[in-house]
């Protein structure tokens, strides 16, 4: 079963999300040294979380199996794809200017 934009990979509902994609969000800020609003946080999590994810799928990495639980592996893909984003975003930036 395919998951939604609300049913992040493994269940955790609406507030569920904006506070994993916050959370990934504000670290991916602080390991990128980047200034942005907690609304950007959240949108680049949960992002992020997908970027992550599809990598984690790519390379046969299983979280879930690893965390046994939810929240630290969804946070752990997260804040990858968060910095993954955040790096390319800059990238792109960087050479049109």
């Amino acid at each position: 079963m395919e998951n939604s934009l609300m049913d992040l990979g493994g269940g955790v509902g609406f507030f569920g999300t904006l506070l994993i994609g916050g959370l990934a969000g504000w670290i991916a800020e602080k390991l990128t040294k980047s200034d942005q609003g907690l609304l950007t946080n959240i949108i680049v999590g949960i992002l992020g979380s997908y970027i992550g994810g599809w990598l984690a799928n790519a390379i046969g990495l299983r979280l879930g199996e690893i965390f046994q639980g939810w929240f630290w592996g969804n946070l752990l893909v997260s804040v990858v794809g968060a910095v993954i984003l955040i790096t390319a975003y800059r990238m792109i930036k960087g050479r049109r200017a």
